[in-house]
């Protein structure tokens, strides 16, 4: 039996980026129709080995810029005609008569959506394996986690059944699954580009969309679409290599409070320091300068995010909402929500004033290299979501605790590929920066892509 999967052949797909796909469709050597009907099929039999499909859908290409590239729309948006489960039993089966905001502008680029992936429910985890669909695998090697919580984007995505999925991360879900399926991912600046539409009701906004994508021209073609203007700020625009400017990096190996990190991880982002050094950037290794309290925090906030679905959730999806059905993980972190509910306004305060607290740590440097993870994908059910629910937050923490900085500052972070384990799974390294630094990350990624180039998933011969 197989250890990894591509989904690659000899199509009008080929093992083509989406940015080679277009320059091919301009010069009409291939038709969208034939990029469409290559991408069906290769979702079809993806399917059958990863699990990352919820359901196919037929919706035509639109005329912007990217018009006749296939995609993947994570099922926590609404597309017009289909149901959005959120990875979760108790959600109602219930059509949609009109697209979220996000999922308009992707389709105004003139991404085609064939399908809608798999996430863990609510997004609450860091591995792809709701109770309602079952686990998505990842395609390097089978029975590993994809991450999440946008696992089943990254995994069709690795597989090249598409060239570009739509993701989101409200604590890492863009940057986890692109670190445990080798690819790039960029969370940007809490109002760079649309926001959910349920951020605006939330105490503390965390969450942003974004895609992930196999190379980064890919990435910086796509937000250089998706971004809106900001105050103030000038925009990312379409960042097309590395830049001149030599930057001072802090690289970090150590999680706070201090983690155990696994040597393979630490050596890659060594590696990468090394890399980065040798280009001419100054490479500094330090801790990070967080403070203990914020991993509390943020656990505490993620709980009462659960315990605030368990209480409203028939109001906030409709009839047909079954609370009983909700996963342990959601059940225990509303539980643990209830423990500390005195507590709660403290949280808010120290969590609202944390962008200061962030924006303080780019005093003496320009990036924070450090890992997306403390180890390599960890095998399918370490993270399931009907173990013990303590079991699952305490081995949440210690495996996902270097990305919910960015999401709590609204600042953007990037993950990239930086080699593969000895069990040849991807390895990724994080590059966060402050507040409207997307440009400088960008240009960074692309020197990283450059020097390294990113491991590819083997390509079988059929």
């Amino acid at each position: 039996m197989a250890t990894n999967y591509s989904a690659v052949r000899d199509d009008a797909l080929g093992d083509s980026d989406m940015t080679d796909l277009l320059a091919a469709l301009e010069r009409r050597e291939v038709s969208s129709e034939e990029l469409y009907d290559a991408a069906r099929e290769r979702l079809r039999e993806a399917q059958e080995v990863l699990n990352a499909v919820v359901v196919t859908t037929e919706v035509p290409s639109g005329t912007g810029p990217l018009a006749g590239i296939p995609s993947v729309l994570k099922d926590n948006l609404d597309l017009a005609g289909y149901a959005t489960r959120e990875g979760s039993r108790a959600v109602p089966d219930r059509v949609h008569t009109k697209d979220s905001a996000f999922t308009s502008d992707l389709k105004a680029t003139g991404l085609a959506f064939l399908a809608k992936s798999t996430l863990p429910e609510f997004g609450l985890t860091a591995s792809t394996e709701p109770l309602l669909t079952g686990p998505t695998r990842n395609p390097w090697r089978l029975d590993r986690s994809t991450g999440g919580s946008s696992g089943g984007s990254a995994a069709l995505v690795a597989a090249g059944a598409v060239p570009v999925a739509h993701a989101n991360d409200g604590g890492g879900s863009i940057r986890i699954p692109a670190s445990c399926c080798g690819l790039v991912g960029l969370k940007v600046s809490r109002g760079r580009v649309t926001d959910a539409e349920s951020e605006k009701f939330l105490p503390v906004s965390i969450a942003s969309e974004g895609v992930v994508t196999r190379t980064v021209r890919d990435t910086a073609l796509l937000y250089s679409l998706l971004e809106r203007p900001m105050a103030g700020l000038p925009p990312i625009g379409h960042v097309r290599g590395p830049g001149k400017r030599r930057l001072r990096v802090a690289m970090v190996t150590q999680g706070v409070p201090v983690q155990q990190v696994d040597a393979e991880v630490v050596a890659a982002v060594r590696r990468t320091g090394g890399l980065l050094a040798d280009l001419g950037h100054h490479v500094e290794p330090t801790t990070l300068a967080l403070p203990e309290q914020f991993g509390r925090d943020f656990l505490r906030y993620w709980a009462a995010l659960a315990a605030l679905l368990q209480l409203a959730g028939g109001r906030m999806f409709g009839p047909g909402w079954d609370g009983d059905q909700l996963e342990p993980l959601t059940k225990g972190l509303a539980d643990y929500c209830r423990t500390m509910v005195t507590g709660v306004p403290s949280m808010l305060r120290r969590l609202r004033a944390f962008p200061q607290t962030y924006a303080a740590m780019f005093a003496d440097c320009d990036v924070i290299l450090s890992p997306v993870l403390a180890a390599p994908p960890v095998p399918i059910g370490y993270l399931s979501p009907d173990i013990d629910p303590r079991t699952h937050i305490v081995r949440l923490l210690r495996y996902a605790s270097f990305t919910a900085a960015q999401n709590v500052a609204g600042a953007p972070g990037i993950a990239v590929p930086a080699g593969t384990s000895a069990e040849g799974t991807p390895i990724g390294i994080h590059l966060g920066g402050p507040f409207g630094s997307e440009a400088s990350l960008l240009q960074l990624a692309y020197e990283l892509e450059a020097a390294a180039p990113f491991p590819r998933l083997p390509v079988p011969k059929r």
